[in-house]
């Protein structure tokens, strides 16, 4: 009969998505010793500071570590003194150096947000979505010092659909990921686990998104436009301008030819023009196929809409968004 074996662990882990894969462990036969969260940072305009999602659901009796540097004092000492046997990555934020690597008697293994060796890198589920991917998943895999290269443990894949946000997208892969997680954290105490090498050949990246990623160019197809929305959605969000006012796109739809609302339009506009603001529909041209702006959300006002929106901000036939 397999012992059942109960490993000490550190988990590192910063934003919502890692607190199912947290609450996993917490529930499981094994012991988290510590967490490691990032600093808590202002989440308002205010300057008003919050704990990060991982630190709110650590229970009071487990010790919370949110070193600004990993290199900082006390910080390498408290780690080594916990003597894990295991580490656990889910979106901790952070390059982990050799030194914390080697540290836990079993190694380090991360919840990584993509079937591996596909979306290596810091945005995994934005640039999926982005994409226009219609299937992710998530990768139990090992640490090691190249980003994302390690050895893999389990898999499991996922469909994305068609108006799927990266947020929808995050909240399943979360879910997935935690109890996948378990299973192999289970399978390495029992010495049962087993490794299978990633392609290096297939692998892609996934670059960290940057203010470059969320202006919308109107020249794009609707459908690149309709994934570029909902891969920023929740943050940081897609952009455009509507005379001098910045405004966020939150949600879009790519609208089918031959509808009634397009006929009504009349002929196309150039890209970015507006077709239709009358009630619900707020049809744009864009540079192949119309989209339809579902909610929007001026700079410095709540979310709208698209009915809320023009019901205080008319817009004539032929205004351009750039």
């Amino acid at each position: 009969m397999v012992e059942r074996a109960s490993l000490r662990i550190v988990f590192l882990g910063t934003p919502d998505f890692a607190v199912p894969t947290l609450n996993a462990l917490l529930h499981s036969r094994h012991r988290v010793i510590a967490v490691v969260s990032q600093p808590d940072r202002a989440r308002d305009r205010r300057g008003r500071v919050a704990p990060t999602p991982v630190k709110a659901a650590t229970p009071p009796d487990v010790p919370v570590l949110q070193p600004e540097r990993l290199k900082d004092a006390p910080f390498p000492d408290t780690f080594r003194a916990l003597q894990p046997d295991l580490g656990v990555v889910a979106a901790y934020g952070r390059i982990l150096p050799d030194w914390l690597l080697a540290l836990p008697r079993l190694g380090m293994v991360n919840v990584h947000a993509s079937l591996l060796p596909r979306y290596r890198g810091a945005a995994p589920i934005p640039r999926a979505v982005m994409a226009g991917e219609t299937a992710t998943g998530v990768t139990i895999m090992r640490i090691v010092k190249e980003l994302d290269a390690g050895p893999m443990f389990a898999h499991v894949g996922r469909p994305i659909a068609a108006d799927a946000t990266s947020g929808d997208v995050a909240r399943d892969l979360a879910a997935a990921g935690a109890g996948l997680l378990v299973d192999v954290v289970d399978a390495i105490a029992e010495g049962r686990a087993t490794e299978e090498p990633q392609d290096h050949a297939l692998a892609t990246y996934a670059a960290k998104v940057t203010p470059e990623d969320t202006e919308i160019d109107w020249q794009r197809q609707a459908r690149e436009i309709h994934d570029q929305v909902r891969g920023l959605n929740p943050a940081p969000y897609a952009w455009t301008r509507i005379g001098a006012a910045r405004v966020l796109v939150l949600r879009t739809q790519v609208e089918a030819p031959h509808t009634g609302f397009i006929e009504s339009a009349g002929p196309g506009g150039a890209p970015g023009e507006v077709l239709h603001a009358r009630a619900d529909a707020l049809l744009v041209a864009t540079g192949g196929g119309v989209l339809r702006l579902l909610e929007l959300k001026p700079e410095g006002r709540r979310a709208m809409t698209a009915r809320e929106f023009l019901a205080g901000h008319p817009l004539p036939r032929g205004t351009r968004l750039r």
